[in-house]
């Protein structure tokens, strides 16, 4: 965990909706930190860009995605960012194709003004995603800041709200998130995205705010939804959503510590308090399958 000094009251987040394109490494990271720059000139000082921003999203092949991929921190991109976020005082969140020896992951790093804090790795792999990278081995890292306890989820995390949950139980305010948004099967084409709701409930649940930085445009034939958003810790949206095609920053003004006063919904309930560790803290899904197993057999006799 990164230490730090007296926290700042209010913070100002920017999410980045941006298109990058595959395998323009270099002009994805300029056109991020022309972003950056444009965001912190509006006073945002925790930046978070899309998942794979420097990359793009859509690999032919892994042979592909592992000459895109970069080492964390020592590579290029991370450097770049480093270097950004010292010149000007930032925080920034970054998605980015990580590279471990011969290892892939989708990783999001986050940098802040003295330099490199720590990563997160995409626990949840989408799709084609499984062909390429590795789940993610580092759990839910927790980040101490000036403005609070930050922590990092990647695109497909949110369908799982575990993920959210470990967060707030280490003390996270704030949830920042890269991520490749896509069309799912059966969406209304007159409702927000089945990601915006859940991002919503999350962060209700758990009371944190949640940050999402979506990305836009059409690669190699796979549609991106944009529509990024910042939510407060009761779950409402405080900046987007943002358009479904579009570049765009969305900035909201925060104060983390509202993530935990908040928590007390009244005199008898707080979202963490209440939950019930008797019932499902020890929660065993092997102990659950075979029970499944059993209900199935008594009812269908096989």
């Amino acid at each position: 965990m990164a230490g730090h000094g007296k926290k700042i009251e209010t913070v100002k987040i920017a999410c980045i909706q941006m298109e990058p394109h595959i395998g323009d490494v270099s002009g994805n990271r300029a056109a991020g930190i022309r972003l950056i720059e444009a965001a912190a000139h509006q006073g945002a000082k925790v930046i978070v860009l899309p998942e794979l921003s420097n990359s793009g999203y859509v690999f032919n092949s892994t042979e592909e995605a592992f000459g895109l991929a970069e080492e964390v921190p020592d590579g290029a991109s991370c450097q770049e960012w480093i270097a950004v976020a010292q010149r000007l005082g930032l925080h920034i969140v970054a998605g980015i194709a990580e590279r471990e020896g011969g290892v892939l992951y989708n990783s999001a790093v986050m940098i802040g003004p003295d330099g490199y804090i720590g990563k997160y790795r995409k626990l949840h792999l989408w799709n084609q995603e499984n062909v390429h990278f590795s789940p993610g081995n580092l759990g839910v890292p927790v980040f101490n800041t000036p403005y609070g306890r930050i922590a990092m989820a990647i695109c497909y995390d949110g369908w799982f709200p575990e993920v959210y949950r470990l967060a707030a139980l280490q003390g996270a305010q704030l949830v920042c998130v890269p991520t490749n948004w896509v069309p799912m099967p059966s969406q209304p084409a007159t409702r927000d995205p089945m990601a915006v709701t859940l991002t919503m409930a999350a962060a209700h649940a758990n009371s944190l705010f949640i940050a999402c930085a979506d990305r836009v445009g059409i690669e190699r034939g796979q549609e991106f939804v944009g529509r990024s958003l910042i939510t407060d810790c009761s779950g409402w949206p405080v900046a987007g959503p943002a358009s479904a095609t579009q570049e765009e920053i969305i900035y909201a003004e925060i104060r983390l510590a509202d993530a935990h006063e908040q928590r007390r919904l009244n005199k008898f309930n707080q979202l963490l308090q209440d939950r019930r560790n008797d019932v499902y803290g020890s929660y065993d899904i092997a102990d659950a399958t075979v029970a499944a197993a059993e209900v199935l057999k008594k009812t269908f006799g096989k």
